[in-house]
């Protein structure tokens, strides 16, 4: 009787919840920090990228890999996020200066 592999299932909840959890994330760094964060995910992403290649376990890489390529995507939000910001669809940060 063969096994059930999990694996594949748990990868994609993990990977449904590192989505999940970037989307404030990426809401709240650029309300307090702006655009000017960008450069803590790049090197959130470039660690996870590394991590991922030396990690022996596919399981672990694989949510490594996906923690690093979502860094990298939040690095384009941060600015889009601004944009949104810009057209009045999340409030401004009455503390900060922002371009326009």
């Amino acid at each position: 009787m063969e096994s059930i592999n999990f694996d594949g299932l748990l990868i994609g909840i993990v990977t449904f919840l590192i989505i999940g959890l970037f989307h404030p994330v990426v809401v709240k760094a650029e309300y307090y920090w702006g655009t000017k964060c960008w450069w803590i995910f790049l090197v959130l992403g470039i660690a996870g990228t590394v991590s991922s290649l030396f990690i022996e376990s596919v399981f672990l890489s694989a949510i490594f890999g996906v923690f690093a390529f979502s860094s990298f995507w939040t690095i384009k939000e941060i600015f889009e996020q601004e944009e949104r910001v810009l057209k009045g669809w999340f409030p401004k940060n009455p503390k900060r200066n922002y371009p326009r």
